[in-house]
């Protein structure tokens, strides 16, 4: 039996130094890459994310929208008229923020965009008018000012706007996690949607849409996602207020001060409504300013409602109605109403709550 021969160790500085390259030339001939040169980089002390903090302002985004109106049909290829927002820390991209999608959809009068599903989850938010229907597995779906609206990975959906007018929203995905995990799947449906009618109530809310209440039939199907497609802003902006009149009364009720939220959750299990994003909404009360905190993970906010001032990591800028806001992971954010300001939040917790990741710290 051969035993194993160690060699020698070098006997001087120019022996020692010919050896180290010869170790860094093995290391990079066969693949490998040694710890202790890429520590900081792979453990730093805290989060340094890629993404930078940023703001889309809607008086650039729609205008821009409307001009693709004008020039870029809808159809099967692009599928969309959907313009991605890019972060500036990731160049070429067209992602929010490294896990987050968002994007302003515009569709014009008597506009169809095809049906097809994908294994990204979905929602649109309206910022304002009315019109369009969106179909989710043959139930339509109107969508209005306030309103959120769930398409589920893997549920086929279109969007019809039978009316004269055009309408904008924004599309939030999580189309960055799914494709760093390699698990994108895509599927046309037909070319059209499976019905053009236009309900006042969907489906999906005439069986789930009662505060509190489950049907009978359906309470052993819980299921991973909602499975009530709309959210509706009357009763969103019901909750919000009612929060802060028990708090002004003198009851708990409110995040802090003058600062109200929901989270839109799933009516079979009480979690999240979909499985990969978190989705609220905030009302902070005109002069309040909300604690400033960092989060692990990253959110993008919308101005539904009002003005005022974000501050981003100690830089402050003002927002007003339908501008569109990146957090990037241990961000510091704090925000100051300025007017009653109302803001639309998604955010990728539900990931990295289940992987034990999740960290805030309020300054």
């Amino acid at each position: 039996m051969t035993q194993t021969q160690i060699p020698p160790k070098p006997s001087d500085e120019a022996e020692a130094g010919a050896a180290e390259k010869e170790l860094y030339e093995g290391f990079s001939r066969f693949g490998l890459i040694p710890l202790w040169t890429e520590r900081e980089g792979l453990m730093p002390m805290t989060p340094e994310p890629q993404a930078v903090p940023h703001i889309w302002h809607w008086g650039d985004l729609y205008p821009l929208a409307a001009r693709a109106g004008d020039l870029v049909p809808v159809g099967r290829g692009g599928e969309r008229r959907a313009i991605a927002v890019s972060n500036p820390g990731l160049p070429g991209l067209p992602y929010a923020t490294p896990t987050l999608w968002a994007a302003i959809q515009y569709l014009g009068p008597n506009e169809v965009a095809p049906a097809h599903r994908h294994s990204q989850n979905a929602f649109r938010f309206v910022l304002e008018g009315e019109g369009v229907w969106t179909v989710v597995d043959g139930d339509p779906v109107a969508m209005r000012r306030g309103d959120l609206l769930l398409t589920p990975g893997w549920q086929f959906h279109g969007h019809h706007n039978p009316h004269p007018r055009p309408m904008a929203w924004l599309d939030g995905l999580d189309i960055p996690f799914v494709s760093a995990t390699d698990t994108g799947f895509f599927e046309f449906g037909e070319d059209g949607v499976s019905d053009r009618s236009t309900p006042h109530r969907s489906r999906s809310e005439r069986v789930w849409g009662h505060p509190g209440l489950r049907p009978v039939s359906a309470t052993e199907q819980d299921t991973p996602n909602s499975p009530l497609a709309a959210y509706r802003w009357e009763h969103t902006d019901a909750a919000l207020a009612a929060q802060l009149e028990v708090a002004a009364e003198g009851h708990p009720g409110v995040l802090e001060p003058g600062h109200a939220a929901v989270r839109f959750t799933n009516p079979t299990t009480g979690s999240d409504a979909l499985t990969t994003l978190r989705t609220e909404m905030h009302r902070i009360a005109a002069g309040q300013r909300t604690a400033p905190v960092r989060e692990t993970g990253s959110s993008v906010w919308q101005v539904f409602d009002g003005s005022g001032v974000i501050s981003l990591n100690g830089t402050r800028t003002d927002v007003v109605r339908g501008d569109v806001i990146a957090v990037p992971s241990w961000c510091e954010v704090s925000i100051e109403a300025g007017t009653d300001l109302d803001l639309f939040r998604f955010s990728d917790a539900p990931v990295f709550e289940r992987l034990n990741l999740a960290r805030r710290e309020y300054s």
